[in-house]
């Protein structure tokens, strides 16, 4: 079956008044967060068909405001393209304060973000949308077309330089993860860039908008994205333990002894408990920062949904911290809090205490230091605002901050300060 007979199949196999339905609620649903905050990028989502640019996930999943939807992977089963949660397309167009007219550029194609852009720019805007993957790039285009928005222009590149001839632009928008931020020289003087960069493993969505030379970055969002390919690439060192149950992910330094740490994995742990507490729902995620501004082998651990339970213990599923050296590793646990487990639960809200886990030859000493620097954390920075963040070209001369970390990339250098 030829693609467009399989997209008109899939269409009529789908009644136009269930897809409506699921739209609206999720528009409503998005607005009930707060993800939605304008008339423009509501109508925006109201109007643009999310299904018709997913034909493999059901159309409830399609219109799940929460879930992403997972178009490509790769042989080993990892995502290498997807359509990504709504609730986060929402944030970051608002974030972006598109107006009618407006030059977009969004760096990681798929079509559905690009035709709610082309929404909310107009007939008079221009939307180019780069991906380096030509498979993206043809579904993208046939989607667009399919639903009405062939003005969008589509580009097979690397982002890295794809876009050098149709700047300056009013927005850039990227949708994949991204290490490095080469695209400054591309925005107008009073235009954002949102853009998920990455930090000592650490990812946030920031809106960067130009002050002198640099950039401020605004609104630091928690999210995760499929990393950037080609020049842009940056995989850091990763070890892969037990056929994939836990993975452990550091930015930088010497490479890991998968054989070691496998050891270590599987032997006697120490374990630390802080005293320290949070609530059911209460935010913490200013902890990676601190950890992450504090010790040069701050890292990630992942456990497998399906098999990691037996061999860690994490606070987070995904992105929960972690220290981690060449054969030993600490991360981030959690139990229930002393004050909690004795109190009713008809009267207590459910409380929990961070504790640090240590495995291998240096793991007592690297959950000691995790142990510590929670404490500091809670006692100190816990309360405060978030850092505030900064973008800089890389030869820039840039001062340490007081208490802070640079984080060096290849075209640029991110300052986190604390204050």
């Amino acid at each position: 079956m030829s693609a467009d007979a399989h997209t008109d199949a899939h269409t009529d196999a789908r009644p136009p008044a269930s897809a409506d339905r699921l739209r609206a609620e999720m528009v409503a649903a998005l607005t009930e967060w707060g993800s939605i905050r304008s008339p423009e990028v509501a109508e925006a989502f109201a109007k643009v068909p999310r299904d018709r640019f997913a034909p493999e996930a059901a159309l409830d999943a399609a219109y799940s405001a929460r879930d992403v939807v997972i178009t490509k992977r790769d042989p080993d089963g990892r995502a290498t393209s997807s359509i990504s949660a709504p609730w986060l397309q929402a944030e970051m167009l608002e974030a972006a304060r598109l107006t009618r007219g407006a030059r977009v550029l969004e760096i990681g194609s798929g079509g559905y973000n690009a035709a709610l852009i082309a929404e909310m720019v107009g007939p008079d805007g221009f939307v180019l949308t780069v991906d380096i993957d030509p498979w993206v790039t043809e579904r993208a285009a046939r989607f667009l077309a399919d639903t009405g928005y062939s003005q969008v222009k589509v580009v097979l590149g690397d982002a890295e330089h794809a876009a050098d001839e149709y700047g300056p632009f009013d927005a850039i928008l990227v949708t994949v993860g991204a290490w490095d931020c080469p695209w400054g020289w591309l925005l107008a003087p009073e235009g954002r860039m949102v853009v998920p960069l990455r930090f000592a493993t650490i990812t946030r969505s920031f809106t960067f908008v130009r002050d002198g030379d640099r950039f401020r970055g605004l609104n630091p969002t928690v999210c995760g994205f499929i990393a950037m390919q080609g020049a842009g690439a940056y995989r850091g060192r990763e070890a892969v333990l037990d056929g994939g149950a836990v993975t452990l992910t550091i930015e930088d330094g010497p490479e890991l002894d998968v054989d070691a740490l496998g050891r270590a994995l599987v032997e006697p742990r120490t374990e630390l408990w802080t005293g320290v507490e949070v609530g059911g729902g209460e935010p913490f995620d200013t902890l990676n920062l601190w950890l992450a501004t504090a010790e040069d082998r701050f890292g990630m651990i992942w456990q497998d949904p399906d098999r990691g339970r037996d061999l860690v213990q994490t606070a987070i599923r995904w992105y929960c911290p972690a220290l981690i050296t060449r054969d030993s590793f600490a991360y981030l646990a959690l139990r229930d809090a002393p004050s909690h487990a004795t109190a009713s639960h008809a009267t207590a809200a459910a409380r929990h205490e961070f504790g640090a886990y240590g495995h291998g030859r240096h793991g007592a000493d690297l959950a000691r230091r995790l142990h510590d620097q929670i404490k500091v954390w809670d006692r100190d920075w816990r309360r405060r605002p978030q850092p505030a963040f900064s973008l800089h070209p890389a030869d820039a001369a840039v001062p340490d901050p007081a208490v802070g970390r640079i984080f060096r990339k290849r075209h640029t250098q991110l300052v986190m300060a604390w204050t």
